[in-house]
């Protein structure tokens, strides 16, 4: 199956940039290649970010920015066809995605063959001597692990039963939320795996209960993490229940209903923007986002993945005016520039937080990229 190229809102901005490049526009424009999962099991994650793209620059620094997108299905074989189409095909400058990790991590590997720099709108975790093209738009899992295993230590939690997804997602949380967790005095003392197409996880949950610990933790995203919460709850679980960013949607609430009321979850804080305090760097960003989102698309209709495509744009906005006093778009030199500005700018604020990579770590957040909250009846709120 070929790429398939998105249509609907994006129609008209995806033309124009096809058109552009048949007439053979000049190559001192900057080309974006954006490979977004709006079908298939991550769509969910991919259609907010196909509705962002409209709210990205068309020019910085007096350079037209032109934006292919493609539609990667999100599934690893399709990531690979998008990104070889972008570097071999459409001289791309640099590319955007994917939404979810297995097609971002197929991307990766392109953009290092072709030294390409890749902003990935998802936390993926690279072999030991690669990615050194890649840098993340999303969270680094240990950054949230250690803020769920803070509040849980300070919550009077020793003990936590772990239960989540059976796939990289579900065992990298296992794994940096057991370092963090043992750097608070928590025990994890019991962990089971479900699949994201489970329908019933009755006979894990009943083995984590038997094993009566203070609390549990969930590793699923969207739709998925309700199922373990509401089995829990009907099962007779009264204890606090832990979430990861990845159910930081209003999936969770609408699927989970009361069963997720006072549920304690890590997000970006793009989620709350509105109840940032004033002096927050991000809350600028944050509801210059929510509030062109949801205008556009209605209340509550914002994601923290939606926001990773126009965090990508304040990014473009610092390092592409750097990268052109090196070299002109369309060349190796450029696209090495923009590597480097990337690695050197210091202090990019974005609707998740502030950005400050280098050569060293290409996730750059700190403690300002991550909030925690609690599901108070129905709606998502703050924990100072």
């Amino acid at each position: 199956m070929p790429p398939r190229p998105i249509r609907g809102a994006l129609s008209t901005l995806t033309a124009l940039s096809i058109l552009s490049l048949a007439s053979g526009a000049a190559r001192a424009d900057v080309t974006v290649g954006v490979s977004i999962s709006s079908t298939g099991p991550s769509a969910s994650l991919g259609i907010p970010q196909k509705n962002t793209m409209p709210y990205l620059p068309e020019t910085i620094a007096g350079e037209k920015i032109r934006y292919i997108v493609m539609d990667d299905a999100s599934d690893p074989t399709q990531g690979t066809k998008v990104a070889r189409r972008f570097v071999s095909e459409d001289k791309v400058d640099i590319i955007l995605g994917s939404s979810s990790v297995a097609p971002s991590i197929a991307i990766s590997e392109v953009a290092d063959e072709n030294q390409t720099v890749q902003l990935a709108f998802s936390p993926i975790e690279l072999k030991p001597g690669r990615g050194a093209w890649t840098f993340r738009l999303a969270q680094p899992v240990k950054l949230m692990a250690d803020a769920v295993a803070a509040t849980a230590h300070a919550n009077g939690v020793k003990t936590v039963a772990f239960i989540g997804f059976a796939d990289a997602y579900g065992e990298t949380w296992l794994k940096e939320f057991t370092g963090a967790a043992a750097a608070n005095s928590i025990r994890v003392v019991a962990t089971e795996r479900y699949a994201r197409s489970d329908t019933s996880v009755t006979a894990q949950v009943l083995k984590l209960m038997a094993a009566r610990p203070d609390a549990m933790l969930i590793a699923g995203a969207g739709t998925g993490a309700a199922l373990p919460h509401t089995t829990l709850r009907e099962r007779g679980y009264t204890g606090p229940v832990y979430h990861t960013h990845g159910a930081a949607t209003r999936d969770l609430i609408r699927i989970g209903g009361k069963a997720v009321n006072g549920a304690i979850l890590p997000a970006g804080p793009v989620i709350v923007a509105e109840q940032l305090s004033a002096d927050n760097v991000v809350r600028k960003p944050g509801l210059d986002y929510v509030t062109r989102y949801e205008k556009q698309y209605g209340p509550e209709t914002r994601t923290q993945f939606g926001a990773h495509p126009y965090d990508a744009g304040l990014v473009l906005q610092r390092v592409v005016p750097v990268a052109l006093k090196r070299a002109k778009p369309g060349t190796p030199e450029f696209r090495k520039a923009l590597k480097d500005a990337l690695e050197s700018e210091r202090n990019i604020v974005v609707s998740h937080g502030v950005l400050n990579y280098t050569a060293q770590d290409h996730f750059g957040f700190d403690a300002r990229g991550r909030v925690m909250l609690t599901i108070d009846n129905g709606n998502w709120k703050l924990i100072p």
